[in-house]
């Protein structure tokens, strides 16, 4: 049986402490959003809610649920988040497993692709580069400019390096192509790194909003993340507040409600992946 000292059980008493003031610091902010908008108009006007809600009520809810405009911006942010995150791992998936490979030049490039993220593109030329593709004011401009991530790329090389070299060639001595390989032998065999690199990609999606302000002017193909800043910035909630349901609710809780509408999506989906999620960010971290 192996003892414990006690510099180790300090240690993790501490760790222990850190680690729950930690996430204290990052779990009251959210609660108390979720208590402003489960809180009556007066409550929040003399600032009586804390991580409770206080005078409870879903009227603000229900102002958030009938408005169109913000229906329509998740609308998008859902088809942006869907195509974006499948585009983006076939990208991954296909650099990933030619750096992989023993291939010539391969390391040449994947410094190039580290080069990137110390350095990354300026904001102007890429406007002009997205301009003159010509695809201001459309869903593309949120998906094409940043459809690889460099970090999520060699975290998938990494993986794909693990995969024993005699699968591959049992694959190429039975008539296997590199696309047939790739597709049926290493993807399958790599499911936990794709959810993972699959769930960074939804979340960067998700909550991507500079790239909406940089090229999208139309207010009909605005996502949900660039509504809510309306909303909380810019303080555009008065169309709500004009409404007969709305007109004895406060401003902020309508702003608390959107808040926690436009996170709950995320909060749903992370549990059923998370035992995938660690499993992937482990073994594409590790090689050997």
């Amino acid at each position: 049986m192996i003892r414990t000292t006690w510099p180790q059980k300090l240690f993790t008493v501490v760790n222990y402490m850190f680690l729950t003031l930690l996430s204290l610091t990052m779990l009251i902010p959210l609660l108390h959003i979720l208590a402003g908008s489960l809180s009556g108009n007066s409550a929040l006007m003399a600032g009586e809610v804390t991580v409770f809600p206080v005078d409870f009520t879903w009227s603000n809810y229900q102002v958030v649920f009938t408005d169109p405009a913000i229906w329509r911006a998740f609308a998008i942010t859902v088809l942006v988040t869907v195509f974006g995150t499948a585009i983006s791992l076939f990208l991954t998936c296909l650099m990933a497993y030619g750096l992989s490979r023993n291939v010539k030049g391969s390391s040449i490039i994947l410094l190039l692709v580290v080069f990137t993220i110390i350095f990354q593109a300026p904001m102007i030329p890429t406007y002009i580069l997205v301009k003159s593709l010509g695809m201001l004011n459309s869903l593309w401009a949120l998906i094409i400019p940043g459809a690889i991530s460099a970090f999520n790329m060699i975290i998938m090389v990494s993986f794909f390096r693990n995969i024993p070299e005699g699968l591959i060639e049992s694959a190429r001595i039975d008539g296997a192509g590199e696309y047939r390989t790739l597709f049926q032998i290493v993807i399958p065999l790599s499911l936990p790194s794709l959810l993972t690199i699959g769930l960074f990609y939804a979340v960067g999606y998700w909550n991507s909003y500079m790239q909406a302000l940089q090229y999208i002017r139309k207010p009909s193909l605005h996502p949900l993340q660039v509504k809510l800043r309306q909303m909380i910035v810019e303080s555009d909630v008065d169309s709500l507040l004009q409404s007969t349901m709305a007109s004895m609710q406060s401003a902020e809780g309508i702003k608390m409600a959107s808040i926690i509408f436009a996170t709950i999506p995320i909060l749903l989906i992370y549990p059923w992946i998370q035992k995938h999620f660690v499993k992937g960010a482990m073994l594409g971290s590790v090689k050997g």
